[in-house]
């Protein structure tokens, strides 16, 4: 009889530390089955009375995480909808822009274009490229806020108000986007889009690479489009013509690389540009 006693202890004690490491498990994150072992009726009421308890509660547990996790996806779906809307409704701002000026209308999206091919060139991430594109679409949301007087021709040159509200634009269209925390450093090239190598540029005087890689994409990008655009002030140019400029200005005015990576590629040219049928034709059209 005592051998049975102590034989029955041991078996309570051997499923109590069972019970133990089992609970210690699920304290650590870590569920298993291994407790309905211990919720048999062979097992002594105390320990099984704790596991069915145990048992229960990391059901309830688990029903709890699995509706966290839905409810997490769900936050994150929506999350992911207001992105999209909050940047629909900026890229809608941008179109109504250049609704305003019939010169650049189309101007952002060959812009955005341009640069992204730009960026693939030169072996950007394809979420740095989508970014550059991005910037590409909004670079001029600055002037919205700005005068008609901007978008209407002036003779020789502009007056200096017109000029101060042109070169006012960069920094407004980071201060309109800067709470749109998704936009992450769109908002930063934006900002620094007309800055020049040289550090003769605007709003802030950067110089070289001090200036963000993808804000020296969109300078190249912007300028080869105004070049080659029909604008007020002039003729839009061959696309020679402006490819000759950027290479003249490469270093100073313009990202050297960033020009090189644009003379590499298979550029659309100007309309004014396109061979006829039956043409060939090649990387560099040949100027008029």
């Amino acid at each position: 009889m005592a051998g049975n006693a102590r034989r029955e202890m041991n078996d309570q004690s051997n499923e109590l530390s069972q019970l133990l490491a089992i609970i210690e498990n699920v304290a650590g994150g870590n569920y298993s089955n291994d407790i309905m072992a211990l919720t048999g009726s062979d097992v002594p009421g105390p320990i099984r009375i704790i596991a069915e308890a145990m048992g229960m509660m990391m059901v309830k547990v688990e029903t709890r995480e699995y509706q966290l996790e839905l409810l997490v996806q769900e936050l994150r779906s929506l999350n992911e909808q207001i992105k999209r809307n909050s940047l629909q409704t900026v890229s809608s701002m941008a179109q109504a822009l250049e609704a305003r000026d019939a010169y650049t209308r189309g101007h952002a999206e060959r812009v955005a274009g341009i640069a992204a091919l730009i960026a693939c060139e030169m072996g950007l991430a394809p979420v740095t490229v989508e970014l550059v594109r991005t910037a590409g679409v909004l670079h001029d949301i600055g002037k919205i806020g700005c005068s008609d007087r901007i978008f209407q021709p002036h003779e020789a040159r502009n007056p200096p108000d017109v000029v101060k509200e042109i070169m006012a634009h960069p920094g407004a269209g980071a201060e309109i986007l800067k709470h749109l925390d998704f936009l992450g450093e769109v908002v930063t090239i934006i900002h620094a889009h007309h800055e020049r190598i040289d550090g003769k540029g605007y709003p802030r005087r950067m110089k070289g690479n001090d200036i963000p890689l993808g804000a020296r994409i969109i300078a190249v990008a912007d300028g080869y489009d105004a070049m080659t655009t029909d604008r007020p002030y002039q003729k839009g140019m061959t696309h020679q013509a402006a490819l000759e400029i950027l290479r003249g200005q490469a270093g100073a005015k313009w990202d050297a690389d960033c020009v090189a990576a644009f003379e590499r590629l298979q550029v659309i040219a100007p309309a004014q540009e396109q061979p006829d049928e039956g043409e060939p034709t090649g990387t560099t059209p040949p100027a008029q």
